[in-house]
């Protein structure tokens, strides 16, 4: 960012003025709102029609599953809220779900944002307000009461503000260089948590670790007639042969290796060299997520040295940002394929990154052209159980999420204008607890819309799934 810090500052209180804190606390009324369900079905042309009903059935499950895949709902509520005019990379689905660890290049384990498929440059508080709702959805879910789950969402947002506070004191590179590792999340908990709580994180760390290619490999596979093959578990995995089942074999994994070739030119040429060590073995299509249900996912199955030595990529299909008509302004696209743009902004956000990121464009097996990006199916990835957090664990998760949220938003915003609007205290932190406490309200209204578009038959749904 140019300009003095005198200057930027400045920018901040004039946004400020504009927009005082407490306005970021406004919620959109009912009449100024699309029809939730519509938009959720706007986005069901372009999936895989067999798997819509099972996006539906995991969304259903719950309010707080409902939330994790109507990131496309959220982003038409926050374009007629009132808005800071300060801009950053957002993640775009900033839920709590979307954080957790995973390896560094390093062969250390670090916490991070882990979901940038609607990542784009907008809003900075749009991010903020997503968490901010989801800690309130979630608290919901685990039974606790109002006056708790205000305080889990007035920590998270005081982390945010303090953070972007610290932040705005440092240099550039500093900023830049900053990240959450696992050893840091231990002393947070020393700090602040008991002893059930940090025995419990050490558990998550041990079971992250072990979530690497090899157990991804020995779960996902198995041997068939004298050659290792990705286990068929329809409708959620289904091998590419039974797929195509009448296309002959050579000439698929021939496909399969142009491709490969073609996505290798976006990594940097070291990991293309390693790359290049791993051969192709086979490919199966896989159900992912709760809101990318019924986008096109596939994981590709490696080996370099022998069996032995497996890489199982991922390779998702990359849609445009459900953020992409919201934003103020509608900017102009500065990437030259939607896999490129999530490629993209997750490095600008993410401290460290996976060494096998990419894109490419291919053409998919209905013959029509879609974008993807590529990564690792598991690198030592790992992320919190909801299910299983009290007022205090909730609380500590997410202000590290908070804290974790600022960092990426002072790579890439200016994060001096934002200290400066921020700085008024804890309005800030009421403000979020305020718009969170009623967001769910719009949220369990919502999904009683869905489970009665499933009763009356607008909207087919496969649960259990």
């Amino acid at each position: 960012m140019t300009g003095s810090v005198a200057a930027r500052t400045a920018k901040g209180l004039a946004a400020r003025k504009d927009v005082p804190l407490d306005a970021l606390m406004l919620m959109p009324q009912d009449g100024d709102r699309l029809d939730p369900v519509e938009v959720l079905a706007a986005q069901d042309d372009a999936r895989v029609p067999e798997l819509v009903p099972i996006r539906y059935g995991r969304m259903l499950a719950s309010p707080f599953a409902f939330f994790r895949g109507a990131a496309s709902v959220m982003a038409a509520d926050l374009a007629v809220s009132p808005c800071s005019g300060l801009t950053c990379q957002l993640s775009g689905d900033a839920h709590i779900g979307n954080f957790g660890v995973f390896a560094s290049p390093e062969r250390r384990l670090v916490f991070d944002l882990n979901d940038f498929d609607e990542t784009l440059p907008g809003p900075w508080e749009w991010d903020v307000k997503r968490l901010a709702a989801s800690l309130a959805v979630a608290g919901r879910q685990i039974g606790l009461g109002r006056k708790a789950r205000e305080n889990v969402v007035r920590a998270a947002a005081g982390r945010y503000r303090s953070a972007m506070a610290r932040f705005a004191e440092q240099g550039d590179l500093e900023v830049w260089y900053t990240h959450a590792a696992a050893e840091d999340v231990k002393i947070l908990l020393k700090a602040h948590a008991d002893k059930a709580k940090q025995h419990r994180f050490a558990r998550e760390q041990a079971k992250a670790r072990a979530r690497d290619s090899l157990q991804a490999y020995r779960k996902l596979t198995s041997v068939v007639g004298g050659r290792r093959r990705i286990t068929a578990d329809p409708p959620l995995l289904v091998p590419v042969g039974d797929l195509l089942p009448d296309t002959d074999r050579e000439d698929l994994e021939f496909l399969i290796q142009d491709l490969l070739a073609s996505y290798a030119t976006t990594l940097s040429p070291d990991r293309r060299h390693l790359l290049s060590g791993f051969r192709f073995v086979d490919m199966a299509r896989k159900v992912v997520g709760v809101g990318s249900v019924g986008t096109r996912c596939w994981i590709v199955l490696l080996h370099g040295r022998d069996e032995n030595d497996p890489l199982l990529l991922q390779v998702k299909e990359a849609s445009r940002s459900v953020l992409a008509d919201h934003l103020p302004g509608r900017p102009r696209a500065h990437h030259r394929s939607e896999g490129e743009r999530v490629v993209a902004g997750q490095r600008l956000m993410q401290a460290v990154g996976d060494i096998f990121l990419g894109w490419e464009t291919a053409e998919g097996i209905d013959g029509l052209t879609r974008d993807f990006y590529v990564r690792q199916l598991r690198d030592w990835k790992g992320s919190a159980s909801v299910e299983t957090m009290d007022e205090a664990g909730l609380r500590l998760y997410g202000g590290l999420c908070g804290w974790t949220l600022a960092r990426a938003h002072a790579r890439t915003g200016d994060r001096i204008a934002m200290a400066a609007y921020l700085d008024g205290g804890k309005a800030f932190d009421v403000a979020l607890a305020e718009f969170a406490e009623s967001y769910a309200d719009r949220n369990e209204q919502d999904y009683r819309l869905l489970a009665q578009a499933a009763r009356t038959g607008r909207i087919s749904v496969q649960s259990g799934l």
